[in-house]
């Protein structure tokens, strides 16, 4: 049995029509991921290291929301990256695969979870926000300064309660000066 066996049909589905098979980096990060444990995923760039989080975690979502209690409002996954420019990695890496796992579901006759995902960066507009605090996605892309704010603000940190995933790309980008030594602390 591999990683990508524990993955639900419509995932796991999704994955091998779009790749040829799992990177290196994928298959231990799958396994340590799927196992409970912490995982650093070091790799170079292009092997997958964010796709292999993204899709642990919307595969989490998508067996939870197809479960007897469905998926519950609120943040589930936490994604940080020092980067403001997000939206294309974004696209990319995650909202292409919500799209496509979706769109396989439904050929399985599987109503899929609606999986909620939003952006909140210094950028993001005050309408925006609003929103995330009257519909909290499930999936939250923020940077670290974003973070800190959210953990400023009760109804924000209220939203962080629960919590289960938290993925910080690039972190060597952040180990070096005071941003990592700041969210480290958040």
């Amino acid at each position: 049995m591999t990683a990508l066996d524990s993955f639900h049909p419509a995932v796991r589905t999704w994955f091998t029509r779009r790749f040829d098979g799992p990177t290196d980096a994928q298959l231990a990060g799958w396994g340590a991921i799927a196992a409970g444990r912490d995982a650093l995923i070091a790799a170079p760039t292009g092997s997958g290291k964010t796709l292999t989080a993204f899709l642990s975690s919307i595969n989490s979502l998508m067996q939870r929301g197809l479960g007897d209690e469905g998926l519950p409002d609120g943040i589930d996954v936490v994604y940080i990256s020092p980067l403001k420019a997000l939206s294309s990695d974004i696209q990319r890496n995650l909202e292409e695969p919500l799209e496509g796992i979706r769109e396989v579901a439904r050929e399985l006759g599987i109503a899929p979870p609606d999986i909620r995902t939003a952006l909140r960066t210094g950028d993001t507009t005050q309408a925006a926000r609003a929103t995330i605090l009257r519909d909290p996605p499930h999936m939250l892309i923020t940077t670290p300064e974003s973070l800190y704010l959210m953990l400023t603000a009760d109804r924000s940190r209220r939203l962080l309660r629960n919590v289960r995933t938290v993925i910080v790309d690039e972190l060597h980008a952040l180990m070096r000066d005071k941003r990592g030594s700041h969210l480290m602390l958040t």
